[in-house]
């Protein structure tokens, strides 16, 4: 029989994460564990504010979760069909079900989850993000990041420019560029990814307000980098619409409700000729080791959201010199979990 227990954790930041709307030291989390004839499945679910799940809500949506009716984990889509059905949003709620049962079923049959989908083992060279703070703090963090490839730089502020020159007099990283939604003039906006393409970006990443369509397509048709949808981009019945507007798709598993709905937007972005990049919260390692999973189908890889925290309860995929690598074990690859070990905060 199986059987959901959850948790909510407090997982705490080494450094503030200040992004063009908002600060937080800390990520509320949801982690969960699902069992089935004495093996355990582990998964996660982080909360920021911005898309306004709570503990409270995670345990709320999660407590009305009933298995009883289903005989074995292999009924995926009808157990993760269930779930997305019990009530709307709750996407982190619904991942941390998703990667706990992929977690299980990959334990079950001796594989890792990749494997299980059909794909390769990849290694990618994780970005490492620099958050928002004055220029020269800015610059002092992208030194510290030395070793990684590239560099995942935070704007949407009025020093955008400084910032860049700023880090560029100690870095000559490649970088990911995330406005967060930050600039709102798509003329500005397209003048300054000129500039930035000169400071040898890679990407920009959503750049504009959701909301404004009209503008991201404008600046898509017109831009000469990559445009990456986010914000824009959150779950399957987007990615047509999505095709119209970006050049690509940042799929987090928190946004996508999952790994399995996360695998079936990659495939569709691909299909639709868009570039994939993975990304992820303020996680622990149990959330970057699920994402990984899809690593094969990826572009750019932008896991680094387990690398910052003090009170991570799991052990999984490795970093070394920015190359993020799997474990190679059966589920999501965890190689420390110990449910009874990880103490629980109220919601």
């Amino acid at each position: 029989m199986l059987k959901l227990s959850f948790k909510p954790y407090d997982l705490r930041l080494n450094h503030v994460f200040r992004i063009s709307r908002g600060a937080r030291s800390n990520a509320p989390i949801i982690l969960t564990r699902l069992t089935y004839e004495g093996v355990e499945g582990f998964g996660e679910g982080s909360m920021p504010p911005l898309y306004g799940e709570t503990p409270a809500s995670a345990v709320q949506f999660l407590s009305k979760v009933d298995l009883s009716g289903f005989k074995t984990p292999f009924d995926a889509e009808e157990i993760l069909g269930y779930i997305d059905a019990l009530a709307p949003g709750n996407a982190a709620a619904k991942a941390s079900v998703d990667i706990a049962l992929h977690d299980l079923i990959g334990k079950l049959l001796h594989l890792p989850v990749h494997q299980y989908f059909g794909l390769p083992a990849a290694k990618h060279h994780t970005s490492m993000t620099v958050t928002i703070d004055s220029p020269e703090a800015m610059a002092k963090r992208a030194q510290e990041f030395a070793a990684f490839k590239y560099l995942k730089i935070k704007l949407g502020t009025a020093n955008d420019r400084q910032i860049i020159e700023a880090i560029r007099t100690v870095s000559s990283q490649p970088f990911f560029i995330d406005a967060n939604q930050g600039w709102n003039q798509k003329e500005d906006a397209l003048d300054f990814i000129h500039w930035l393409k000169e400071q040898n970006t890679v990407f920009i990443e959503q750049p504009m307000l959701k909301e404004d369509k009209d503008g991201q397509a404008w600046l898509a048709a017109r831009s000469p980098l990559p445009i990456i949808g986010d914000e824009g981009v959150q779950r399957l019945e987007s990615i047509k619409e999505a095709a119209n507007l970006y050049h690509g798709i940042n799929i987090k598993l928190v946004k996508s409700t999952g790994l399995r709905e996360g695998l079936k937007m990659a495939i569709t972005a691909k299909a639709l000729g868009m570039k994939v990049m993975l990304g992820c919260m303020s996680e622990t390692s149990c959330g970057i080791s699920a994402a990984a999973q899809l690593g094969a189908l990826a572009d750019w890889v932008d896991l680094d959201g387990n690398l910052d925290t003090s009170n991570d309860p799991y052990q999984g995929v490795t970093v070394n010199q920015g190359l993020l690598a799997l474990t190679g074990l059966p589920g999501i690859g965890l190689t420390h979990a110990d449910w009874d070990e990880i103490q629980s905060i109220a919601p």
